[in-house]
Formats: structure tokens, C-alpha cells, sequence
């Protein structure tokens, strides 16, 4: 997920994406972000059901979007690191969001800060320094704290929140060699899981910040991950083009794993209908899969996408939201495959 970390490519991996997809214009309805021209490196995608809105950290945009799904209207959160130029990268500005006790969290990679959000004011009405660059923020309920993944310095940092309004302030840090890579928050569990950049992901005890079990993933590649928390399983995406369903009930064992594209990143999963989407790049596409609720996974279709789109991400009203970075963009995409049971 993150940029700049040195790591290797596709094709220094030795895979390659050929024939993949013969594209046409990308799939779906461009809804741009404020801003947005020349580009914008977006990174974390997420839909917030209370809200009813998805989140779009804008990146050197400058803003938080907030997106009604069905009318598509923006709303922007301002306040974040502006950057005027776009070198097709998602290294500046607010790249990363989770949201808890009815307020949104930010990071922002230009200033490092991690920033607490008024949605009902679209306002930041906190913030704090962070000890490294960040990649992901998720909310913690069960202990009520804020982890952020800094990849370049090997570490999880864990910030509470004191205050009126709250603010982060930093109390620890767990170690991670090769990561981290992604994070998802198991409430049902108490497990937070990310991984490393090759091959593993890691369970860890959200209260004891321990890490409990370590599993392999399937992956060349480790990078986008999410959470069915009703069936206990973990689901990874791989950057050479491999999805694979994790079962924490049975120490992680591969359930199943399925390679439909190339590029993925950024996974995103509807819990309803048990679908998964993921954006590919090298293929310029968005595949579907059903996730069984024994954990098989089938391919339902694929849709063209943008060349270079890695991220997606599923609201509740049955649409697919896919980055498009070249545009500054957001596209909607109608999911028209059946549910999976």
C-alpha cells in the first residue's frame, strides 16, 4: 500500500501481466474530488455505514472527501497538506482514514500528523505529531486508540486519546521486521491482523499488543487485507494478482486462493452480498469474487477499470467505489452479480 519503500516490483518478482485484459473506457461513473487536477495518489479507500458516506482520503488534494452514494455529492474535510504537482505516486497528503465515537481519523503523510475530524462540522478539531511516515489508521474500540502503520520504521505506533475534544497523544509501538503491510481491526476476536511485505500475516492481541500467530498468505506480495468477522476469516490480496481466504477459527489455514488479474492492492469487501473486489493496475481491471461462507472463492466477472487504479472499496447500497488516480477521480460501479451464499 504504501510508496517509496524500495520494494520489489512485479516484474522483479518475475510476474508479469500479459494478456490480462483487453480494456475500453473504465467501468462506472467519475465523480471528481475537489482539487483533483493533476492527479491525486489515493491510497485507503472506506465507507462508513453511519455516516452513509464513503471516505476518500484526497491526498495531495488537500481534502477529505465524504461521498453520498447515491446522489454522489462531496463534501470535503479541509485542512490537510496541499501539494501542487502529481508524480503518480501516493506519498503526500491524507492518504489513510477510520472512523470511531462518531468522529473520523486521518493521517497525513506531508506533515506526519494524525488528525481527529468533526464529520457533523467537516472541520479538524485535533491533532498530533506521529513518530514516522504512516500507511494505514484504524480505530481500536475495545481499548479505545488509534494504531497507525509507519512501514518505514518497522513499527505499529499506538496513540490514545484523552481529552475534550480528544486528542492522540502516543503511548507505545509494536515492532514488526518486513511490514507492516495493511491493517484490519477483528473486533468480534480482539485481533488486530496486517502483514508482512512477502508471504505472512500476523494476528495480534489488541490489548496485550502481542502478536499471537503468524501465518503464511499465499502471497508473493503481500499487500491489501480485510476481515469477515462473522465467519472468523481473514482476507489478503496479493500485488502479483492472487486473493486468499485465511480461517483465524483454524490457526490461519488457507481456505482457499484464487489468481484473477494483477496489480491488486487495496481490496474491498461486502459482507452482505460476500463478494470481493479488487482494482488491478497491470490489469486494468476490477475483478469480482464471491467468498463462500465456507471460505471458497469463485469468480463472479470483471469490468474494465482505470491503467492505473489499486484501490476499492464497497458500500452498503450494493455500488463498488474504485480509485483513479490519473482523473483525481473516484468511479462508482454498479455490482450487478447475484449474491454469493
Amino acid at each position: 500500500m504504501t510508496g517509496g519503500t524500495g520494494l520489489p516490483s512485479l516484474r522483479k518478482l518475475g510476474i508479469v501481466a500479459l494478456g490480462l485484459c483487453a480494456c475500453s473506457s473504465p467501468a462506472g461513473t467519475e465523480v471528481p474530488i475537489p482539487n483533483g487536477k493533476p492527479g491525486i495518489g489515493f491510497d485507503d479507500l472506506r465507507y462508513s455505514r453511519s455516516l452513509g458516506r464513503v471516505l476518500v482520503p484526497g491526498g495531495r488534494s488537500g481534502v477529505l472527501a465524504l461521498i453520498e452514494p447515491e446522489t454522489a455529492q462531496v463534501s470535503v474535510v479541509r485542512g490537510f497538506s496541499v501539494t501542487a504537482g502529481f508524480d503518480g505516486g501516493h506519498d503526500d497528503g491524507v492518504t489513510s482514514v477510520d472512523e470511531g465515537r462518531g468522529l473520523l481519523f486521518a493521517t497525513d503523510r506531508t506533515a506526519q500528523t494524525v488528525s481527529v475530524v468533526d464529520p457533523s462540522r467537516l472541520s479538524i478539531v485535533a491533532s498530533a505529531p506521529l513518530g514516522a511516515r504512516p500507511d494505514y489508521i484504524r480505530y481500536v474500540a475495545a481499548t479505545d486508540e488509534l494504531w497507525v502503520t509507519e512501514p518505514g520504521a518497522g513499527r505499529i505506533e499506538i496513540f490514545a486519546l484523552e481529552g475534550d475534544p480528544p486528542t492522540p497523544r502516543s503511548v507505545a509501538s509494536i515492532s514488526m521486521a518486513n511490514g507492516p503491510e495493511s491493517l484490519v481491526i477483528d473486533a468480534s476476536r480482539g485481533r488486530a491482523y496486517t502483514h508482512r511485505w512477502q508471504a505472512a500475516t500476523l494476528a495480534i492481541d489488541v490489548r496485550t499488543r502481542d502478536v499471537v500467530a503468524e501465518w503464511p498468505n499465499g502471497c508473493a506480495a503481500s499487500r491489501g487485507i480485510d476481515v469477515d468477522p462473522v465467519q472468523g476469516f481473514v482476507l489478503a490480496s496479493c500485488s502479483e494478482g492472487t486473493a486468499s481466504v485465511l480461517d483465524a477459527e483454524r490457526e490461519g489455514r488457507i481456505l482457499s486462493t484464487l489468481a484473477r488479474g494483477a496489480g491488486f492492492d487495496v481490496l474491498g469487501f461486502d459482507a452482505n452480498r460476500r463478494h470481493l473486489y479488487l482494482a488491478g493496475s497491470a490489469c486494468a481491471c476490477l475483478t469480482v469474487l464471491g467468498v463462500s461462507s465456507q471460505g471458497e472463492l469463485s469468480f463472479l466477472g470483471r469490468m474494465d477499470a482505470p491503467g492505473d487504479t489499486h484501490c476499492a472499496v464497497a458500500d452498503d447500497r450494493g455500488n463498488v467505489w474504485v480509485c483513479d488516480p490519473g482523473a483525481g477521480a473516484v468511479r462508482r460501479v454498479r455490482d450487478s452479480f447475484a449474491g454469493t451464499p
